[in-house]
């Protein structure tokens, strides 16, 4: 939320004590976005002593800059009080987009200009990408996804290195929740399949998946270095380093490769299976579930049966005894 609140004379003479419900947090201070004309407060819906009411078709997040001794109960002094709100309606229609990526650029010195391009393409041959403009890229559980990385550079004899993947389910490659692909410059994912590429390109296959949980897409995320071929010390000349191992080279070497530059792609969406592709096991269990009713019910007559036949008789005395 934010709220602007100008600057009037009663303001004024109160801006010394002006707070918001929480002021033990710095972060909600009044004086970190205030200037000489407004007074400005910001702050996320769950903070600075925000509260939420809920009526029948809204949520109304609310709080208040007021002047009022927050230790006090009762106030016989004219305070400054100016109550405002954020008001979410519980339903609404919403309309989401999806924007393709375009080429990352970067320029560094001793390489001059270069992109990296990111696509996803129809089958193993690479010779269709995906259409940009039918993102999110729709595939089926266990598809085969094709992804290509390319370089462009006007540096000869420079080489392609994709050092890490990782699979996110948002577009932030820092999520929390995240599937390794490559590592180190080695395969993680069992089904990751790699293709035939120039030395600027990296062209890769593997089974789409679905984040366990909530989550309707999956971004990917790699790391890439770009490197003068003919350099032993470089990164790329190393290729895959088992994590572990302690060869892991951080410093780069002056001119022979570029940054680790972090490029994505997506979303992915996982296509909804219909009810007529989904199997019917109904059939198959109602006669499963009968069959083993039946045989219960019958091992349950044989056990009392043979509990009944294995029951002994014996003679009682004829005469009492102590």
């Amino acid at each position: 939320m934010k709220v602007e609140v100008e600057k009037s004379y009663l303001i004024r003479r109160n801006e010394k004590n002006l707070h918001l419900k929480d002021f033990t947090d710095s972060a909600c201070s009044l004086k970190r976005y205030s200037n000489r004309t407004h007074l400005v407060a910001i702050m996320s819906l769950n903070t600075c002593g925000t509260t939420l009411e809920e009526d029948g078709d809204n949520l109304v997040f609310r709080n208040e800059i007021t002047s009022a001794d927050p230790n006090e109960v009762i106030s016989r002094q004219h305070d400054v009080e100016v109550v405002f709100s954020c008001v979410y309606p519980k339903h609404i229609n919403l309309t989401l987009g999806f924007k393709h990526k375009n080429p990352y650029a970067f320029t560094e010195k001793g390489f001059g200009a270069f992109t990296f391009q990111f696509e996803f393409f129809e089958s193993q041959r690479f010779r269709t990408q995906v259409d940009a403009s039918t993102y999110p890229v729709e595939v089926n559980l266990k598809q085969m996804m094709f992804m290509q990385i390319e370089a462009t550079t006007s540096i000869p004899n420079t080489v392609l290195f994709v050092e890490s993947c990782r699979a996110t389910p948002y577009d932030n490659p820092n999520s929390r929740i995240s599937y390794t692909i490559i590592e180190h410059g080695c395969v993680m994912d069992s089904t990751l399949q790699l293709f035939p590429s120039s030395r600027t390109q990296f062209r890769f296959g593997m089974e789409a998946f679905e984040f366990i949980g909530a989550y309707a897409e999956v971004y990917i995320t790699c790391s890439v270095i770009l490197c003068e071929t003919g350099f032993p010390g470089t990164r790329c000349s190393q290729g895959c380093v088992p994590s572990g191992s302690g060869n892991h080279r951080n410093k780069r070497e002056a001119v022979a490769q570029s940054s680790s530059h972090s490029i994505s792609q997506g979303p992915l969406h996982l296509a909804k299976i219909s009810d007529s592709q989904a199997p019917v096991p109904s059939l198959n269990l109602g006669m499963n579930l009968m069959l083993i009713a039946s045989c219960l019910l019958a091992c349950g007559g044989v056990v009392y049966h043979s509990r009944k036949s294995k029951t002994k008789y014996q003679l009682l005395p004829s005469a009492e005894t102590n």
